[in-house]
């Protein structure tokens, strides 16, 4: 019997339900239909959810760019008003955006989407002609270099399951120090897992791997699009809502089919457009971009074994099409000058969220920051007030960091952060003189001068304790800062639009005062009377005495500067 997995109606998706408190495994056609049932997604990662929440936005946005609420394709798709009429993407957005709003409204997504799946079932087969986000042998073979085929004693190329789990990410080469499986169960993974690892794997992959696919261009291969990223979601209340504010519905500039992975005719055309390095010009092209051409055999115990073959990734340059992700400027290279995607790095787990404030919400128009163009779409929604003004907007991050090794490039840290804020503080009139957005920036500017204070502090600890300063410092102002995260998050989230905004600045400043007094005061319960002692330094051109007291006075002599007043800092 030929064996089969539809993801469209076999559960695969791990989602938790709000009505029964439980994780359960659902189908695609199942999620869709019972959306607002679920709190969320609860893969094995957070980032795992990521990949597969873009997979199913990748269908959303697919499903309703093609028709409304009650399935009726727009004008534009109807070849007699084509005719008579060229919509222009402004004009197709009214109809999208007003689609939007009924589903939300709704509370449901509609028939459509089931229809859809049904239409396109045999692409979300895991097995058949065309197993999902997998090649055959035979185009496997076609696509690669002659050398990576795969014949009965030519087997190169393989990546085991404990490779494809990112919680294990281990390779022939580098064993996992930490894994949440024992050694002879790191390549087990029942069918329903391997199936979110493998949808994961296409989006975060490294570069271990060797094989790689023709091409008339030299490339290098891709990491995975989401693993380039600095990843911003907006989480609602439910899934539904979830996948709602998340679902940038509107075209970005000149309106594009919808193109997912599995809608194109063969796996040959689809890597025709990446062998070319063509940037995807729609959404679920984007979120359903391959790192590699990936090929399951199967044995008859039914144990797999995978073959990969790394393909050219698009340029960086200015995707702006991407809602998800923060934008830098890049400073070397091809694409010095232009914006890049962010990317968290090792060296910056440490840093909250909220302290880049600016890098998510556009506080000017300078030319040095592009807001995200989720935070863009979430802004266009409340203009329409579909998103009432008291409502708080959850603004999350998900990063998985890889390790500073470029030849590989494996996971080596998940970070999920989220920042709270009203809607109407978040979208205030910028034109106004006393806009919130920068007067959390200045607060958060506050919080980083006061930083700079104590890092001086502890570099003069460090100093009376004949300690490295440039190893010690940074730890002791890395604490700092993780105690100030729950304060600021929680002055944040409870910002209005009718607050005084002087008077909730300055509860702040007050706030951030207490905790660097506080956890200085903190750090010298362990003195010594070496500490209290101290010895004589220069500064500023004089002999001075330091020790414990006397850097403590310089401490809040220089908060209460940086905080209230232009003097100049002391020490």
């Amino acid at each position: 019997m030929k064996q089969t997995f539809n993801l469209t109606t076999a559960p695969w998706i791990r989602v938790f339900n709000s009505r029964t408190n439980r994780e359960e495994e659902v189908s695609l056609i199942t999620l869709f239909e019972h959306a607002a049932d679920y709190r969320q997604l609860a893969g094995e990662m957070r980032a795992q959810d990521l990949a597969i929440l873009r997979l199913l936005l990748a269908i959303l946005t697919t499903v309703y760019s093609r028709v409304d609420v009650a399935n009726q394709a727009y004008p534009w798709f109807k070849a007699a008003t084509e005719i008579k009429h060229r919509w222009s993407s402004r004009e197709q957005n009214k109809y999208l955006l007003k689609t939007w709003q009924r589903l939300y409204q709704d509370g449901h997504f509609s028939e459509a989407v089931t229809i859809y799946l049904h239409h396109w079932a045999d692409r979300f087969d895991f097995f058949g002609e065309h197993p999902f986000y997998q090649v055959t042998l035979a185009d496997y073979n076609a696509l690669v270099i002659d050398k990576n085929r795969i014949t009965e004693k030519k087997r190169g190329g393989q990546v085991a399951v404990r490779q494809l789990n990112r919680r294990i990410s281990e390779s022939g080469n580098s064993k996992a120090v930490f894994s949440p499986k024992a050694e002879t169960a790191k390549n087990e993974a029942a069918l329903d897992e391997l199936v979110r690892w493998l949808i994961m794997y296409q989006n975060y992959t490294g570069v271990t791997d060797k094989s790689v696919v023709k091409s008339a261009k030299k490339f290098a291969k891709s990491t995975g699009w989401l693993y380039e990223l600095n990843p911003v979601i907006a989480k609602g209340d439910s899934l539904f809502e979830t996948l709602m504010l998340n679902l940038v519905l509107t075209n970005y500039g000149k309106a594009a089919k919808q193109c997912p992975v599995w809608e194109y005719e063969t796996v040959q055309a689809y890597i025709a457009d990446r062998q070319a390095q063509q940037v995807p010009d729609n959404l679920a092209e984007l979120y359903t971009t391959w790192s590699r051409i990936l090929y399951v055999e199967w044995d008859e115990a039914n144990h797999p074994t995978i073959f990969s073959a790394g393909i050219p990734i698009f340029s960086k340059n200015e995707v702006f099409l991407e809602p998800m992700t923060t934008w830098r400027i890049a400073k070397s290279g091809d694409l010095a000058g232009k914006f890049v995607p962010s990317r968290r790095a090792l060296g910056f787990l440490d840093k909250a969220m909220w302290r880049n404030f600016g890098q998510y919400v556009s506080l000017n128009q300078e030319d040095t920051v592009h807001e995200p163009r989720l935070v863009t779409w979430l802004r266009q929604l409340q203009a329409q007030e579909v998103i009432p003004w008291e409502k708080h907007i959850n603004l999350m991050s998900i990063n998985l960091v890889p390790d500073d090794n470029k030849s590989s490039q494996l996971p080596s840290a998940e970070v999920v952060e989220n920042m709270q804020i009203r809607a109407d503080v978040l979208f205030d009139d910028p034109s106004r003189s006393i806009y919130w957005p920068a007067q959390i920036e200045q607060a958060i500017e506050y919080a980083h001068q006061v930083g700079n204070d104590y890092y001086h502090f502890a570099a003069d600890i460090c100093h009376i304790r004949n300690l490295k300063a440039k190893v010690f410092a940074p730890k002791l102002t890395n604490h700092f800062y993780d105690q100030l995260n729950a304060p600021f998050n929680k002055w944040l989230a409870g910002l209005t639009n009718d607050d005084e905004r002087s008077v909730k600045v300055n509860a702040w400043k007050q706030k951030l005062q207490k905790i660097a007094i506080k956890s200085a005061s903190e750090l010298m319960q362990s003195s010594t009377p070496r500490d209290m002692r101290g010895l004589m330094v220069d500064r500023n051109g004089k002999k001075q005495v330091l020790n414990i007291f006397t850097a403590m006075g310089w401490l809040r002599y220089n908060v209460q500067t940086s905080l209230y007043s232009s003097t100049k800092r002391k020490g």
